[in-house]
């Protein structure tokens, strides 16, 4: 076996503790030294791992939780590609490029898929876990030889491919480029396609913006554009889905593979895995710890790739990745309500708001106890202000909103850091002690599970994005109320973060039987966790419609006919899957209206696969 140790010096502290690791280490005790204070890492511990043993006593005393050691097989060995540095995260394998195939990848956030993109972008030359010497090209050519990934980087040596990289961090675009959307696109236009982009996009109404006053979304479609629009071998889409609605997902992944050159490789890293389905021909799954190793598997076809994924046990390499399946559930038609819940908990009638030139009108609806209500609907459409006036932060211009005696907890869409004060442990515990309970199954299946007890001496000034959002969901569900809104809960996190998380609001709205309404662009997440729909329409912008609270079947139907779309159920995992365009099951599904499933047969399964 071979021992993979890191330490997280984010969080790792010598002056606010008392060296446990260090003191109680038996190497250590023996004489030995299998870790020390080292001046190269600022006075912080380095652990020798040929040294140490994995007795795993370290990562008990470290109180700030920063030391990870796992014991991994030798011949994994032989497939290290990348290190950062003594005591940090490895990376076993890359995903293998196919040529005029689109290759998505799924996994866990810290796992190394953007380590991997900007390897295969030549942003990054790896170092074959080689961290004490400049490593060459002529050595990482060596190590690839005899395999497929061999041509790929002799090509990307002697500048043979070119590729484009569309970065996961879109709002720090406007720091580098400047200019309108239209004089942008034409400037990096070598294939002659700007003014399809724009439109396919839907980028015609803002194309004279100033990219320092574009939103998410459309900073998000103008760097997708960008990339299509720039003429290479190697496109590489890291999360393209990130702040776009429901049906500007679905118009991206389609304009991606539709728009792509035909023998160009293709590599899409998505977190959404029913746009992650659509869009690609093959998967990879990378697995590991996050933020220690990260290993990526064989190439799958894509439908049993992603329920390979969903089903934890990946059958190429003989290797369980989860303890648990996930599956998704049927709703074949609501639930027979109990007596006690069978009462109306929310109601609100026939609401008009008008706020800066918008106009949100809504359908009179009653909540139940124990349901989870989704929100669906495009950006821009109104979904935020009718959170708001649940949440009693709006008053309506007609109508009412019945909450009276009623607790209730608001995760908003937009969480600062400035909305809590403290260290992530004092919040969290200002929302319930409970949360902070080790035999507690909220701490458990919660905190530990989302990493938040590794962030809990941490300011919540400190937090990155996505860290910020796990903490405000969990201080949300931790808070003891009747009302639980939450717009949108996925946003920055990864596939199993949302289903951890998803897996959470069910239990919590069912075991305290309460409401809880999600508003949410993943399709997945509203599928596996709604009881009932409201669906939103109108134009964005300008005026926003919202229908009563509908069976889930019913209001899957009405929005996925909006968005011209059908989908299908996955025989092994329940999940939804999108039908490809013209197929056959697609075609049927629109001639008996049927938009969000029919019961399929194995063979049907399979020939549309």
């Amino acid at each position: 076996m071979v021992r993979v140790a890191v330490i997280d010096y984010d969080i790792c502290r010598p002056s606010k503790c008392l060296l446990e690791c260090i003191r109680f280490c038996p190497i250590n005790k023996s004489g030995s030294k299998a870790i020390e204070l080292s001046d190269e890492k600022g006075g912080k511990p380095v652990i020798y791992e040929e040294v140490c043993v994995g007795c795993g006593i370290c990562i008990r005393k470290c109180p700030f939780e920063a030391i990870s050691i796992v014991n991994l097989p030798d011949e994994l060995e032989k497939k290290v590609v990348h290190r950062y540095g003594i005591n940090a995260f490895k990376l076993y394998g890359l995903p293998q490029p196919i040529q005029g195939k689109v290759l998505g990848v799924v996994g866990k956030n810290g796992s190394g898929k953007t380590t991997a993109l900007r390897i295969l972008s030549g942003e990054l030359r790896p170092n074959l876990g080689i961290v004490d010497k400049e490593v060459g090209w002529d050595q990482v050519l060596n190590f690839f030889r005899g395999t497929e990934m061999f041509n790929y980087f002799k090509k990307l040596v002697n500048k043979e491919l070119r590729t484009i990289h569309k970065i996961q961090y879109v709002d720090i675009i406007p720091k580098y480029v400047k200019g309108s959307i239209k004089a942008i696109l034409e400037r990096v236009d070598e294939r002659g396609l700007a003014k399809d982009v724009i439109k396919l996009l839907n980028l015609e109404s803002v194309a004279d913006r100033l990219i320092k006053h574009l939103s998410g979304g459309e900073l998000q479609r103008l760097a997708i554009a960008a990339a299509l629009c720039r003429d290479a071998n190697v496109y590489l889409f890291d999360e393209p889905s990130s702040y776009l609605d429901v049906k500007e997902r679905i118009n991206a992944a389609k304009v991606i593979r539709e728009l792509m050159p035909k023998n160009a490789y293709v590599i899409v890293v998505e977190h959404d895995l029913a746009v992650l389905d659509y869009v690609s021909d093959y998967i990879t799954v990378v697995f590991g710890e996050p933020g220690v190793y990260g290993i990526f598997s064989k190439t799958y076809a894509v439908g049993s790739g992603i329920n390979n994924f969903l089903l934890g046990f990946l059958p190429a390499e003989n290797m369980r990745i989860r303890k648990e399946p996930i599956k998704f559930h049927v709703h074949e038609k609501a639930p027979e309500r109990e007596a006690e819940t069978n009462v109306p908990y929310i109601s609100w009638g026939n609401l008009v708001k008008k706020l800066n030139g918008f106009k949100l009108t809504v359908e009179e609806g009653i909540s139940y106890k124990g349901e989870v209500i989704g929100i669906l609907g495009p950006n821009g459409i109104g979904k935020t202000t009718f959170i708001r006036l649940l949440a009693g932060e709006l008053e309506p211009d007609e109508g009412y909103v019945s909450t009276s005696g009623l607790r209730i907890s608001y995760k908003p869409q937009y969480v600062k850091s400035e909305f809590f004060e403290g260290t992530v442990e004092e919040v969290l515990r200002k929302a319930s002690e409970d949360s902070l309970s080790g035999s507690s199954w909220f701490y458990v299946e919660v905190v530990r599970r989302l990493g938040l007890h590794k962030l809990l001496l941490r300011d919540v000034k400190d937090l990155s994005g996505g860290e910020l959002q796990k903490l405000a969901i969990a201080v949300t569900l931790a808070r003891n109320a009747d009302v639980y809104l939450l717009d949108e809960p996925s946003a920055y996190i990864d596939v199993e973060e949302r289903l951890i998380i998803s897996k959470a609001i069910r239990r919590v709205t069912s075991l305290r039987k309460v409401t809880t309404f999600v508003v949410e662009h993943d399709l997945s997440i509203i599928d596996f966790i709604a009881n009932r729909l409201i669906v939103f329409d109108g134009t964005p912008g300008i005026e926003g419609y919202a229908s009563r609270p509908m069976g889930l079947r019913e209001g899957m139907n009405k929005f996925l006919k909006t968005l011209g779309i059908t989908f299908r159920r996955d025989m092994k995992t329940g999940r939804p899957r999108i039908n490809k365009p013209g197929s056959y099951l697609d075609r049927y599904q629109k001639s008996i209206n049927e938009y969000y499933y029919i019961p399929l047969t194995e063979k049907e399964e399979v020939s549309e696969e």
